[in-house]
């Protein structure tokens, strides 16, 4: 029976809301969910719930209480938990859970051609066996377990950049979706110069069409938002760009793309083409404050300059910016200047995982540690920048615990001994510095429920998990017997 109300009762509660105060902390809270949206949120009492028997009768489940209702009787039992918003990521790829551990120890475009574009380019041309032997299309299959990934860490709403062959599957990702709950913006991939010949977008309007067609197809679809994702500035050339920016402008949609990743990449695209990516983005009219770049990594002044005059928002991913060792942005001079920025985790094939905690303690780590100044990018800031700010910049209604969002909601357990003691005053320095990441143990999405007691409840994760393993041995042995296409086009003397 689907009931109409919802309710828990959690240790603690952190809204993360303007409209309650970011920095509020409820102790003893509750959160009333209303079909998907949240209803309140406020202080446990027992009078209140009392108040709610009487307005609702028997239509409150109790979250935490399996087949319990609410009732005048029973008192609201209490989650040892923290619960916080869902997460939200504002830059990922949903085609790399399968090459987690591959071509590490290299740098980006090394990486790209021994990982992603070989493992994409072994999905395309090997996509009807494989389909036949798992039961599933592989594409749908590798975008599930990356929703199953995110669901995980307590991530219930996405940005999916989906480039190179994906940008032909944006089928199988709203399906996978479907299945998992979560909310993703799709940003679907072009390129026309430096990538593999297979994929080019030429002439230009190829990918406009594919952009109107896919739009057209989910524009009212639950959950999804779809909006152009050129993949790298120096796999774009000036009339594509403008083309897919001229296409975002009149769909009022943001527009997405990879700038200034790694250093040796983004001094050849200088070389090049005698300026930076930013620059060039500017060139062409492509940054404004409905442009939202992935990495900006490396940064000349005059390019700090750009992203403030133009309002272009940042998503910083820390966890692959060290792996690939590419580098870190200068977040601070982000901060002084008014650059807005979030923090994510990029694909798992580079991050190695979407714990989005980690990505957060991380970014936080690095700049403390550079600057001399444990001051610096506070537990609290780093939260908002995986909730409320993401939140705002993909302009979807989540990321804080307040009347009338999303019923998006994680819950962490605190029962666990590296997150005891927690108390109201180190609540959110625990979540950040001492948090494993895995303790994530409800998501609500929507207001469903995804994770009951750390188990999925809508998704056989056994089954998507022994064949992505299948999937990822078949790679292996394909990977093992071809050489790497070197689809990036780009020699630099460190790649």
């Amino acid at each position: 029976m689907v009931m109409k109300y919802k309710i828990l009762r959690s240790r603690f509660i952190l809204p993360i809301s303007d409209q309650l105060g970011r920095n509020a902390r409820i102790s003893d809270g509750y959160i009333l969910i209303e079909g998907d949206k949240i209803k309140e949120v406020g202080k446990y009492d027992q009078e209140i719930m009392k108040s709610f028997v009487k307005k609702y009768g028997s239509e409150i489940e109790i979250i935490g209480e399996k087949e319990t209702y609410l009732s005048p009787t029973n008192e609201l039992k209490q989650i040892y938990g923290v619960a916080l918003p869902g997460f939200v990521k504002a830059h990922g790829h949903d085609h790399e859970s399968a090459i987690i551990g591959i071509a590490k120890d290299e740098p980006l475009t090394t990486w790209l051609d021994e990982a992603v574009n070989l493992y994409t380019g072994f999905l395309h041309s090997e996509e009807e066996k494989l389909t036949k032997l798992l039961g599933v299309s592989p594409y749908e299959l590798s975008y599930l377990k990356a929703r199953i990934d995110d669901i995980q860490h307590g991530i219930t709403t996405a940005l999916v950049h989906h480039c190179n062959f994906n940008k032909y599957h944006v089928d199988e990702l709203v399906r996978a979706n479907k299945k998992a709950g979560t909310k993703i913006m799709i940003a679907v991939g072009a390129q026309d110069r430096h990538y593999d010949p297979r994929i080019l977008d030429k002439p230009a309007s190829i990918a406009v069409e594919r952009m109107e067609t896919y739009y057209q197809k989910y524009r009212n679809e639950r959950n999804v938002q779809i909006i152009p994702g050129p993949d790298q500035f120096f796999s774009n050339g000036p009339e594509l760009l403008k083309a897919l920016k001229k296409w975002s402008v009149e769909h009022k949609t943001l527009i997405h793309i990879h700038s200034s990743e790694e250093f040796a990449t983004t001094e050849w695209f200088k070389g090049e083409y005698g300026m930076t990516p930013i620059e060039y983005g500017e060139s062409i009219g492509f940054l404004d404050q409905n442009t939202f770049v992935g990495h900006q990594v490396h940064c000349t002044e005059h390019d700090l300059e750009i992203l403030t005059k133009t309002g272009t928002k940042v998503v910083h991913n820390p966890l692959a910016n060290t792996i690939l060792g590419s580098g870190m942005p200068p977040l601070q001079k982000f901060k002084e200047r008014g650059i807005e920025f979030a923090i994510s985790t990029d694909g798992s094939g580079s991050a190695d995982n979407q714990n989005i905690i980690n990505a957060a303690r991380v970014a936080a780590q690095y700049q403390k540690a550079f600057h001399h100044n444990a001051k610096l990018m506070t537990a609290q800031d780093v939260l908002e920048r995986i909730t409320i700010i993401p939140s705002q910049f993909l302009r979807f209604n989540t990321g804080s615990l307040e009347q009338g969002k999303l019923a998006d909601i994680a819950i962490i357990d605190l029962t666990v001994p590296n997150l005891t003691p927690t108390r109201e005053d180190n609540l959110v320095e625990n979540i950040i510095w001492a948090s494993n990441g895995n303790e994530v143990q409800y998501v609500i999405s929507n207001g469903e429920i995804l994770i009951y007691n750390y188990k999925f409840i809508h998704i056989d994760i056994s089954d998507v998990l022994q064949k992505i393993q299948m999937l990822s041995e078949l790679f292996y042995e394909y990977k093992s017997n071809t050489l790497a296409q070197k689809a990036t086009g780009i020699r630099t003397k460190q790649g």
